[in-house]
């Protein structure tokens, strides 16, 4: 049966790694029907919003999305599109996988994910200016919204994500030490929670500026993390940072409703239109949606041609250090599926 899902080539170096990320799934045998969209600059070019009523409506039909990366334009109204997705499904759970397929890694082996609560936190954007002495932006104010029920449902999904994914451990990260209410309140619910899988999945917690510090130092002691909204922007980054880069780091934005699936780098619109972007991070956010469509053969296969792509190192892009264009590299993984 055809697999029904949006696409959002977007901005920047987007169409150029998602056409590519395409003809690799063809090629793999994913029996994809695409609605094609817009969002971001692309849009806005073609006469219409940065966020178009017809791409939303398209998600809430299909109820999966795979998205390049989008830019949000100067005075759009958007402090981000990609925030606004997520507000608009509350895709509430944010999952960044981090896993070593580049060869001489610094650390060969590492296996951990990145569970962020995606719709909370001060990413909620409830700030304001409060003016003083004829200066009307005297005091900026930024209110952290911390609720039982959205910290419940992140630490839950983080538990029943390590049950369905066989991993052993969740790490709770927090800066409770200070923020006493709204960290806190984070702790106390995912103690709670954590007390109803005792007897299946291991649980310990940590301040988040130690947690970064651990990452660097030894990542391995690491399974599952979950965090709040920035806590986990930052930490998701750094565990890129830790196979490789943003060129090797899918995500997925998961909710009750809907689910997209994304390239979590810029659009690099300095090198847009050369053809020489590395479609790996966008390959593997596919490599994500086929498994949360229940096709994790195709996913594996489509894995397991890129990491040997990898290893052979004689077809890589520039960023890899190679001359390869990105047609080229992904011809090299259609090889090898």
């Amino acid at each position: 049966m055809a697999l029904t899902a949006t696409l959002i080539p977007g901005d920047g170096i987007g169409p150029g790694i998602t056409a590519a990320t395409i003809r690799i799934l063809e090629a793999a045998g994913a029996p994809f029907e695409w609605d094609q969209q817009l969002a971001g600059v692309s849009a806005t070019e073609h006469g219409l919003d940065p966020l178009p009523a017809a791409t939303l409506e398209s998600i809430e039909s299909r109820r999966i999305a795979l998205k390049g990366p989008l830019t949000t334009p100067i005075g759009s109204g958007f402090r981000s599109i990609n925030v606004a997705l997520r507000k608009h499904f509350d895709l509430y759970a944010n999952v960044r996988p981090a896993k070593t397929i580049l060869p001489d890694a610094r650390y060969p082996g590492l296996d951990l994910v990145i569970v962020r609560e995606n719709t909370e936190g001060l990413y909620a954007g409830i700030e304001h200016f409060i003016g003083m002495d004829k200066d009307p932006k005297a005091v900026a104010e930024s209110v952290m919204l911390i609720t039982r029920y959205g910290s419940d449902r992140i630490v839950r999904f983080a538990f029943e994500y390590a049950l369905q994914h066989g991993r052993e451990r969740v790490t709770l990260v927090h800066k409770a030490n200070i923020l006493k209410c709204t960290q806190g309140l984070f702790l106390e619910v995912g103690r709670h929670v954590a007390e109803e899988y005792a007897d299946r999945i291991d649980y310990d917690e940590r301040i988040v500026d130690a947690t970064a510090m651990q990452l660097v130092l030894d990542p391995y002691q690491f399974d599952v993390i979950v965090t709040e909204n920035m806590f986990g922007d930052i930490l998701s980054d750094e565990v890129a940072g830790l196979i490789g880069g943003l060129g090797f780091a899918p995500g997925a934005n998961l909710g009750t409703d809907a689910a997209i699936f994304e390239a979590v780098h810029g659009s690099a619109p300095d090198i847009a239109g050369l053809g020489i972007a590395n479609p790996s991070s966008l390959l593997l956010a596919a490599g994500l949606m086929l498994d949360h469509m229940g096709e994790r053969v195709l996913a594996d296969r489509v894995r397991t041609a890129l990491s040997e792509t990898l290893h052979e190192g004689s077809v890589l892009t520039g960023d890899l250090g190679g001359d390869a264009s990105t047609e080229e590299f992904a011809s090299a993984v259609i090889e090898r599926l």
